[in-house]
């Protein structure tokens, strides 16, 4: 049965490495019919919980009425599907999303990267990985979050992220590792940089059960850092930054606690995982996902869901301009699902549909005008509607109209596998 796998916490099965490569029908080129370079390198971007409404009221807030967000601009655009395959939800969460981009195959919610009998998938990262190609993941969630650990672990339950940050170390083998997480990192009672009970969050505190995982990378070859300054002192070389004990922000209602601070920006990780893995002259794959859009977004916190968009939207002009530079790299923006129902609407005391949590956020400018609107929410868990995906570069082309969230799969796997 499904629901007993699901439950399973204790050893997971191990990452599957190897798969055969997948052709395409026609030539690798782009979006205008002209030749573009084969795709060498693949930056994909996910926005936890952004769907189109989310989209909109950052364009209004940050671009204008006649302005554009950079991931807007993007020359192909569609729409992808997020139903799960769960015997009890009709609605995704973050992790069998993510395992369906990763792995191509659907499955239920709270699994990471293993088919809807438990089974252990070949996933993107350790794919790419085995071609020869250097791998990273960028986030401010925890590293061993279900969105990055779907794309380079495999485990029944999304829960055991310190087996996750494992199976990084010794399976899949990301040469870039950036984001929040330590206290998965570090047996219980063994603080690391980021001390247990912070007075933010005094429920936060080391609590692994796989050893000191930090030690483990170090002799493994990886530069650890925990500052900003260390991250930027980095040199050439595999790289494993934490910057928080769990997410690197605190995702609470409006006016209670709620602060994206990053110690580093999601941009400037980015930044320096793009500098270390385009080294690699195989090319490479870099996951880079902003996790602030969906946990603000769960509480109806419009003005932090703002914000955080506006972080997602400098690390996709840092990737845009890498592309930009670099014509043999795809760049594709997506969200794994939608999260708090959110509507964009006019400002009209009239029509209030909520109340505590839930009621409508704002009002905020839209930028050069006088105009405002708010933001409205019609739950504080994840809906299932479509999200659009929009894409740049040679093979930006394939995502155009609408597919499921499997098809990201069978369109980066070919060109990861070469």
């Amino acid at each position: 049965m499904v629901r007993d796998v699901r439950r399973v916490t204790a050893p997971i099965v191990t990452g599957v490495l190897a798969a055969a490569g997948l052709l395409l029908a026609h030539p690798l080129q782009g979006t205008q019919g002209s030749s573009r370079p084969a795709v060498r390198n693949v930056i994909f971007i996910n926005g936890d919980g952004m769907a189109a409404a989310h989209r909109e009221a950052a364009r209004l807030y940050y671009a204008g009425l006649d302005g554009q967000l950079t991931m807007d601009t993007f020359p192909s655009s569609g729409q992808l599907t997020t139903s799960p395959d769960d015997p009890e939800d009709v609605v995704t969460d973050s992790a069998a999303g993510a395992s369906a981009w990763a792995t191509g195959v659907r499955t239920y919610n709270g699994a990471i990267s293993v088919d809807p009998a438990g089974k252990a998938l070949p996933t993107l990262g350790a794919q790419a990985k085995a071609a020869g190609k250097a791998t990273g993941l960028v986030t401010t969630a925890q590293v061993t979050d279900a969105s990055p650990a779907a794309f380079f672990a495999n485990a029944t339950d999304r829960a055991v992220q310190d087996d996750i940050a494992r199976q990084y170390l010794q399976v899949s083998k990301p040469d870039v590792i950036l984001g929040g997480g330590e206290d998965w990192w570090l047996p219980a009672g063994s603080p690391g940089a980021y001390p247990d009970q912070p007075a933010e969050d005094p429920t936060e505190g080391s609590r692994g059960t796989k050893g000191d995982l930090i030690a483990q990378a170090r002799a493994d070859g990886y530069r650890y850092v925990s500052t900003p300054a260390q991250l930027a002192a980095a040199g050439p070389g595999k790289l494993l930054g934490l910057f928080a004990n769990q997410e690197m922000f605190q995702q609470r209602p409006e006016g209670q606690g709620d602060v994206y601070a990053p110690v580093v920006s999601l941009a400037t990780m980015a930044r320096k995982a793009l500098d270390t893995l385009a080294t690699d002259r195989d090319g490479f794959f870099l996951l880079i996902e902003e996790e602030g859009v969906d946990e603000f977004a769960h509480n109806n916190n419009g003005a932090r869901t703002l914000q955080a968009m506006g972080e997602l939207e400098k690390a996709v002009t840092v990737a845009r301009d890498y592309a930009a530079r670099h014509r043999d790299t795809l760049v594709v923006v997506t969200g794994d699902h939608e999260t708090g129902g959110l509507a964009v609407e006019e400002v009209n005391a009239t029509d209030e549909s909520g109340d505590g949590t839930s009621a409508e956020d704002g009002p905020f400018p839209v930028k050069g005008s006088t105009f405002r609107f708010v933001i409205d929410w019609t739950t504080t868990a994840h809906t299932g509607q479509d999200v659009p995906i929009t894409a740049y570069g040679p093979l930006a082309d394939r995502f155009t109209g609408k597919h499921p969230n499997t098809f990201v799969y069978d369109v980066l796997k070919p060109v990861l596998t070469r």
